[in-house]
Parts: C-alpha cells; sequence; structure tokens
C-alpha cells in the first residue's frame, strides 16, 4: 500500500478548486470543490476489510447478479466518501458537524464518480452549509447537505 501524504493529491483523482475567499471570510457562497476519482475492485475490497461490510452485494459477482442491481454495486457510504474528500480539501482544518445523504443510484466497480460541495449558506461561528451530489455516468448517485466548521 503506497505511504499516505497528508494533504497531498494523487495523480488519479482529478480535484478542482473554485473558492474566492479571504483571510477574514475563507468561504463565500457559491464556492466550490469537486474531488473524483474511479471506484476501483481494490477500492471496494478494502473498504469492506476497513469497515466490516462484507456484504455480497458489493463483493460476489453471482450472489449480486441475482439482485435487483444485477450485479455488484459499490459501498454506498464508499461513494458518499468521495464527498468527504472534496470536504477535506477546504481551506483550514474542516470538521463535519452533520451530512445528510439520499442515495439516488447505485456506482458499480469501475465507475468514474464525481463528488461536489457548494456553500450555499455561511451560518457563522465559522460554519457553513453545503449541497452535496455525487453524479456517475452523467446520474446523480448521491444527493445531501453538510455542515462544516472550518477551523
Amino acid at each position: 500500500m503506497p505511504e499516505i501524504d497528508p494533504g497531498a493529491d494523487l495523480p488519479e483523482w482529478d480535484v478542482e478548486i473554485d473558492i474566492d475567499g479571504t483571510d477574514d471570510a475563507p468561504l463565500a457562497v457559491g464556492d466550490s470543490i469537486r474531488f473524483a476519482k474511479t471506484l476501483s475492485d481494490e477500492d471496494l475490497e478494502r473498504f469492506a476489510l476497513a469497515s466490516g461490510d462484507t456484504n455480497p452485494l458489493h463483493l460476489d459477482d453471482e450472489v449480486a447478479g441475482e439482485t435487483r442491481f444485477g450485479g455488484r454495486i459499490a459501498h454506498g457510504i464508499l461513494t458518499a466518501g468521495l464527498i468527504s474528500s472534496a470536504v477535506a480539501r477546504l481551506p483550514g482544518t474542516a470538521v463535519y458537524l452533520s451530512q445528510d445523504l439520499e442515495f439516488r443510484a447505485p456506482v458499480r466497480p469501475d465507475d468514474h464518480v464525481s463528488a461536489e460541495i457548494e456553500v450555499v449558506e455561511a451560518l457563522g461561528g465559522d460554519r457553513y452549509r453545503f449541497d452535496t451530489t455525487a453524479e456517475a455516468g452523467g446520474e446523480t448517485v448521491i444527493r445531501g447537505e453538510a455542515t462544516v466548521l472550518i477551523e
């Protein structure tokens, strides 16, 4: 496993940061960050090992093929983790206070997933409300809202 360099991006990740903040206001309504990567079989396996979620829907082609999905799908929380990857690129130190998620469509192994966060409200006290989305294959797979504290 590669060594993790805090704050660094890997070449296979696609990151776009559109923030026009200042020292007095690090974020403004409309600021956004997008984080994208392909979720590989290895990602699903590592997530299963780290989380303990070994549901055959994510890991077993034969079992998953008999479900409503007709094949394996990525863990929903693994996919939602890409939203957290966007949050991690906010200025300063970002602390999740809440995250609501609506899972709208499945993500398959080897799908390229793009997660985006956008500031929709400055709540005061260094807290911000974000719209959060994840898309794969041109379809919204997750929609939600987060509250984040920026230290």
